[in-house]
């Protein structure tokens, strides 16, 4: 993820209380595309409705645990820890009507942790009527991963406390939650849900002295709706119905939690918010109550497609995936995008800033609202039928989802909720990230795994994701999050007292909880440090991701850019494409949205630069730049899928080679340090996506295009990323060559700046014919057609590289081809 200096509200002072009234779906400050919110969040609400109707509910949340001693005081586990001798407390919630009944039980608890002293809803165990259970498997012995890698026997005393901790932790959750299904439901408690009786909201803030439910429903009284706390540190309000049978708070109507807290009186956006809205004008979002009535509700009508054996990954952003400048909406995307990239040959979608966030330069990291899909772009419903719409397509749709850490917002973010600096996050200077500045989840704390596990099951049934790409997770993992820190690869490094165990608990049980789940859901981490076991699955004692985003390949391609061609070193290509650990899959990528940052550019644009602006039409001559460029841009995509990992991902627009950079419309920015930053007059020219570009016939950006598109269809015909014959047999320094095999195939690159190579004879292991499968210098790619593809390369038994057999061909300078066994 990149690095920003975040703007927004982080003072913990109270919102003045507002009449209700009209929202505006966002500022006039970010133009919107084709996003047109429900009038229901436009018009004023009726709040006349008499106070005395309703009443707080007596009922409690009762959890198996005493209650702190001092709530508001800076609590810092820094383990999970189990209590002897409590008695267990269990309670089941009745959620059609808002109470809660209170269930003795004589039994000990055994696995309660330490940090339940502000825990929610224990022991709850709930069956929905007519749904089969599903349960998360159990764990295993956490010991194949010996056999995976004997070296980590030397390390095992850390390896298995960490499979001991995870195994702790899920006992724990059976016998108090009753497993990991029920416990990953809190959206089913927490936060608003409605029954036939009425609204109930509940809140989990223990540093809270009271609290009070207001918004547009009551005229924002914070007399009006008061709410009770029970010995756990929650706080409940039920509204019934009114007369008419309608819910006391309208559909689309703004609301939030007045709270007296320890740092003062504050207005908060629930924790479990489903939509927010910025309104014209203000900084900080609204938290709407969004449940709009039966016939508006989105019906999913596809199912979602079974996960391919390779993927090919293609990374987005909803709001700048626009030719025009603008914030572009979910509706245009799923009209005009997805088409595009089920052409494009890809098999996902990827897709940035989901979840809310007040800071649009932030590029969607720095979130506020967990719960909530993006307002900038559209409604939930209009996200639910982009996500239908792209099953339709036989896409696989990805979330690039946050949980490594939060917005630093207290006044429409987590940050300071309750008033304590420890309530979701680390006390301190642990709790704070120094880099982003951001705030940091205490992973060993019950409810905030809870609030994640619950988050992340929430986007996979409700949203129906197939799976997703987890952010910084190298800072999740690590005390000193990766930051001024080369990692070397000794495993010292991996499994020390710099490794923050409880992180990588919350990884292996999230991975538990997708994958029991939802099987076929995708997993995808975004670590730099190369953590062992980090891609085998939790019962054999790893991590439990399905994949590692392989992050050292762009920067390489990032490192050789500023070389000369001269000193481009085929054994180092080869070995950084290829440097992965054995049985565990990688998705590697030449650039993806972090390479264009505003101070950076795109691959296009470091090989040609100026040159982009002036002689990219077909109708004016070219320069050696732009040729060198469009060849070395084609060889470069190609050479990262065919070596470097199971997956492969491009950026949006990337397949043509966008020219530029990526920067957010932003104003100037004040530094903590004082320094200012200076914005960018709030400009969109910089962010968005010229597909225009790419499909212009008559322009060069359109035979990148072509490459792109048939590498993608190559790999779906062969599936050579899978294939689990791999052999590089050649890394040529002198004739700058690199010859691989992957499959049925075999690629021949010659990055070589002047010298073209006849009778080049290329090692194989299969016997027969060979044919051109794909051509990087073919005319329809910009190239120069310097191949025949009718030709025929027979093998003969004539030993070569390493290779029983060998056939000749002709590689011309500055091109990839590839060649497939014909039957």
């Amino acid at each position: 993820m990149a690095t920003f200096a975040v703007s927004g509200a982080t003072l913990g002072v109270a919102r003045p209380a507002g009449a209700g009234g009209g929202l505006l779906p966002r500022s006039g400050s970010e133009r919107r595309g084709g996003v047109d919110l429900p009038s229901l969040l436009l018009r004023k609400k009726d709040s006349s409705r008499a106070v005395l109707s309703r009443a707080a509910s007596p009922g409690k949340v009762l959890v198996p645990d005493g209650e702190s001693d001092d709530l508001a005081s800076p609590a810092q586990p820094e383990e999970l820890q189990i209590p002897e001798d409590i008695e267990e407390q269990t309670a089941e919630v009745n959620m059609t009507g808002g109470t809660a009944e209170k269930l003795e039980s004589s039994e000990p608890t055994q696995g309660i942790v330490e940090t339940i002293t502000d825990g929610v809803t224990k022991g709850v165990k709930e069956l929905v009527v007519g749904e089969k259970p599903r349960v998360v498997p159990k764990p295993g012995d956490g010991q194949k991963i010996y056999e995976i890698d004997p070296t980590l026997k030397d390390f095992r005393s850390h390896l298995d406390y960490r499979y001991s901790e995870y195994r702790r932790i899920r006992a724990a959750i059976d016998q108090h939650e009753g497993g990991l299904e029920a416990f990953s439901r809190g959206y089913e408690k927490l936060g608003f849900t409605r029954s036939a009786e009425g609204i109930t909201y509940r809140e989990w803030a223990p540093g809270a002295h009271s609290a009070a439910l207001v918004g547009d429903f009551n005229n924002w009284n914070p007399n009006a709706d008061t709410m009770t706390r029970d010995d756990y540190g929650v706080w409940e309000i039920f509204l019934p119905n009114n007369a008419d049978g309608s819910p006391a708070i309208p559909h689309g109507s703004r609301v939030k939690i007045r709270m007296d807290t320890p740092s003062g009186v504050k207005d908060s956006i629930s924790a479990w918010i489903k939509f927010s809205v910025q309104a014209p004008g203000e900084i900080p979002f609204n938290g709407i109550y969004y449940d709009p009535p039966e016939e508006e509700k989105y019906v999913f009508q596809h199912p979602q497609p079974k996960r391919p054996e390779s993927l090919r990954i293609y990374e987005s952003h909803i709001g700048m995936s626009s030719p025009e400048p603008k914030i572009n909406s979910y509706a245009n995307f799923r009209d005009e995008v997805l088409p595009r990239i089920k052409r494009l040959g890809y098999n996902a979608v990827q897709i940035m800033a989901i979840q809310e966030h007040s800071y649009y330069a932030s590029f969607g990291y720095h979130v506020t609202n967990f719960f909530a899909p993006s307002s900038r772009f559209g409604t939930p419903e209009d996200l639910k039928s982009l996500i239908d719409r792209a099953h339709e397509l036989g896409l696989l749709v990805l979330m690039d989802i946050v949980h490594s850490h939060s917005s630093n917002n207290t006044l429409d973010g987590l940050n300071g909720f309750d008033g304590t600096d420890t309530h979701y996050f680390h006390g301190g200077p642990r709790g704070h990230h120094w880099m982003w500045d951001s705030r940091l989840f205490n992973y060993g704390s019950w409810e905030v795994l809870r609030f994640l596990l619950s988050n992340a099951r929430w986007w996979l049934e409700e949203y129906k994701f197939d799976g997703f790409r987890f952010d910084g997770v190298t800072s999740m993992m690590y005390t000193h999050h990766g930051l001024q820190m080369t990692f070397t690869g000794n495993y010292g490094e991996y499994f020390g007292f710099a490794t923050d165990v409880d992180a990588v608990v919350y990884l292996m049980l999230v991975n538990d909880l997708i994958h029991g789940l939802h099987p076929d859901a995708v997993s995808i981490g975004e670590d730099v440090s190369g953590m062992p076991t980090f891609c085998i699955p939790v019962p054999d004692g790893g991590v439990g991701l399905d994949y590692r985003l392989h992050m050292a390949v762009a920067d390489k391609w990032i490192e050789l850019l500023k070389q000369s061609d001269e000193s481009w070193k085929m054994g180092d290509i080869v070995h950084t494409l290829t440097n992965r650990r054995w049985l565990e899959k990688c998705v590697t990528y030449a650039e993806s949205h972090d390479q264009a940052l505003v101070g950076d550019k795109t691959i296009a644009f470091w090989l040609m630069d100026k040159d982009m602006y002036d002689f990219m039409a077909l109708d004016r001559p070219s320069t050696p730049r732009i040729d060198r460029g469009i060849a070395l841009h084609k060889m470069i995509r190609l050479v990262t899928m065919g070596l470097g990992g199971e997956g492969y991902l491009n950026f949006m627009g990337n397949e043509f080679g966008h020219p530029e950079w990526i920067d957010f419309p932003r104003g100037p920015q004040t530094l903590p340090t004082g320094k200012v930053l200076p914005g960018n007059n709030n400009s969109y020219d910089k962010c968005r996506r010229r597909f225009d570009l790419g499909d212009a016939d008559f322009l060069r950006y359109h035979g990148m295009q072509e490459f792109d598109q048939a590498m993608q269809h190559l790999e779906e015909k062969y599936g050579f990323m899978t294939s689990e014959h791999q052999y590089v047999s050649r890394k040529h320094e002198e004739d700058k060559v690199i010859i691989f095999e992957r499959g049925d195939l075999v690629f021949v690159f010659n990055f070589h700046w002047s010298n073209s190579f006849f009778d080049y004879r290329v090692g194989c292991s299969r016997p027969g014919k060979y044919k051109v499968a794909l051509d990087s210098d073919d005319a329809l790619f910009g190239g120069f057609s310097r191949l025949d593809h009718d030709v025929d390369y027979f093998t003969t038994e004539h030993p070569h590289d390493n290779r029983p057999r060998s056939f000749s061909v002709y590689t011309p300078s500055r091109t990839a081809v590839v060649y497939a066994l014909t039957e």
